[in-house]
């Protein structure tokens, strides 16, 4: 799945950790999801993290 979420992630100056602890999203997740390696994300998790970015969920997750 491609998302902007390391782009949005690092323009905020947050580690993946600060970015998992800020969202209530595991650091495991989250590096799946910027490696592209993660097969499938709950719209709940995708609202979690666009949230913690202060971002839309299209914005993150499908505006490519």
């Amino acid at each position: 799945m491609q998302n902007k979420i390391k782009f949005y992630r690092e323009k905020k100056g947050l580690t993946q950790e600060q970015l998992a602890e800020k969202s209530g999203v595991s650091r495991n997740t989250i590096s799946s999801l910027e490696a592209g390696t993660a097969k499938n994300i709950t719209l709940e998790n995708m609202k979690k993290i666009a949230n913690a970015l202060e971002k839309t969920v299209t914005t993150i997750f499908f505006n490519n």
